[in-house]
Formats: C-alpha cells, sequence, structure tokens
C-alpha cells in the first residue's frame, strides 16, 4: 500500500473525472491521499472529497504562502474557526515562498508562526511548502523547535546538507516526483538518507513525474516516485512502500 502524503486531488471538481482518477489510485496501490488546503475557499472542497472517501482521503488546513497578502488576516481566521469543526490531521501547506513575491517575506513569516503555533496548540504536525527561501524558512523553524514541533517538509529538493539539517529538526522529506528528473540531483540526496526519513508526495496535479512529464499529474503516478526510490535504494518496490507508509502513519498518526 502506498500513501500519498500531499494530493490536490479536490482541485478536480467535475465528480465522474474524480472518482476516476481515485479508481486509478486504487488499482495502483495508492490507497492513502492526505489533502493540503491552500486557502479559505478551498476548505469545502478539502473537506467534501474526505467525507465522500473517509477511509482513503485525510484533510489538512492551512493557508499556502503563495496567498498570505494584503487581507490574509482574514484568511487565517476563517482557517483557524474551521479547525474546531473538522478533525484534521496535520497544519498545511504552510511555510515560505519568495520565487513569486519577495516583498510578502515578512507577512509570510508572521502566518508561518502563527500556524506553527496552532500546530502545537492542536498537537498536529506541520506541512511545509518552502520555494526559493530554505535559509529563511529553515531561521524560523530554529527559533520554533521544541518537542511539538514535527512534520513533513514537502517536495523537497535541495541538497544533502539540507536535508539532514530538515532531518536534525525532527521532520520527514516528501519525496515526488522531482526524483525522477534526469538533472535534478534529488535521486543522489535520496541515496544518502535513509528510509526512515522520508514519505512519498506526487503534489498533483504538479510536479508530474516521469514518464508523464509534461501532463497533469494525479496520485496514481506515486508509483513511479515508489520505483524511483525503490531502484535508488537498490531494493523492493513493496519495501519502499511499506515504509513509507509506515512513516506516514507515524507522522499523521493513522
Amino acid at each position: 500500500m502506498l500513501t500519498d502524503t500531499h494530493t490536490h486531488l479536490y482541485y478536480e471538481k467535475d465528480e465522474a473525472k474524480r472518482r476516476e482518477l481515485i479508481d486509478r489510485c486504487f488499482e495502483n496501490g495508492v490507497k492513502r491521499l492526505f489533502l493540503p488546503n491552500v486557502d479559505a475557499k478551498s476548505i469545502p472542497l478539502v473537506m467534501n472529497l474526505a467525507e465522500a472517501y473517509p477511509d482513503n482521503c485525510f484533510p489538512m488546513l492551512g493557508l499556502h504562502p503563495c496567498d498570505v497578502k494584503e487581507g490574509y488576516a482574514t484568511a487565517l481566521d476563517t482557517i483557524f474557526e474551521s479547525l474546531a469543526d473538522y478533525k484534521i490531521y496535520a497544519i498545511g501547506e504552510i511555510g515560505i515562498d519568495l520565487y513569486w513575491d519577495k516583498s510578502t517575506l515578512n507577512i509570510q513569516q508572521e502566518a508561518f508562526k502563527k500556524q506553527i503555533a496552532w500546530a502545537k496548540q492542536l498537537d498536529l504536525p506541520i506541512v511545509i511548502h518552502c520555494r526559493d527561501a530554505f535559509d529563511e524558512l529553515y531561521k524560523v523553524l530554529l527559533e520554533e523547535k521544541d518537542e511539538k514541533l514535527k512534520g513533513i517538509f514537502h517536495c523537497f529538493s535541495g541538497n544533502t546538507d539540507e536535508a539532514k539539517k530538515v532531518i536534525e529538526l525532527g521532520f520527514y522529506l516528501g519525496i515526488g516526483g522531482v526524483v525522477t528528473y534526469k538533472n535534478s540531483g534529488l535521486d543522489k540526496v535520496v541515496a544518502e538518507i535513509g528510509l526512515e526519513h522520508l514519505v512519498l508526495e506526487t503534489d498533483a496535479p504538479y510536479l508530474t513525474p516521469v514518464p508523464f512529464r509534461g501532463k497533469p499529474n494525479e496520485s496514481s503516478y506515486l508509483v513511479y516516485v515508489a520505483a524511483k526510490v525503490a531502484e535508488v535504494k537498490n531494493i523492493s518496490l513493496e519495501e519502499v512502500a511499506a515504509i513509507t507508509t509506515e512513516n506516514s502513519k507515524n507522522i499523521f498518526k493513522i
């Protein structure tokens, strides 16, 4: 059984097409799907899908750093109020993204810290989005480090030194389609990191793995990520599936 620890499956609003996506997941052994929120408007989309597939889809709530802009406090308030209404398994996806807009760094840091506080209060892991901002984000994590800080560094694509820093803080590395890209270098990092520190993800519909790169990603393609990790580690696909799913159970407590 494979676990996709990060998929935006709820972006597909056509019920028939969504059913086909989920059927293909099951056919490929992807039976556990964790759904990260991105903004206040997507809360019902996440929750409706989780309610439709309670044994397979597990919701997370948070404000994506790219949505931390003018008026973000209202969105945070809406998301925080929703935490009391639903059973969720993480705060996410949250973090810092300086690829699109460096001018919002200060408020991104504020939103990130606030949501880390929610996670600690609720004893939940955080699911981190980091793009072009490792040093800035790592600084916040060092400041916030305590026995309650835990989670997944989603879509990890850094170097081995950065991977070790993340692991030392007690985080898992989320490995997705980038590991299949010829020149990403992520396969070399994965080769040096113990499987006990890794979870698998797709970030569907983004970051589609080879051989489907260039097309929309879907959670059923997680099997290609797992196969690449198995190749790099020189172990069976079944072992990769078993260990990474067990890791996901450890972090999400389900």
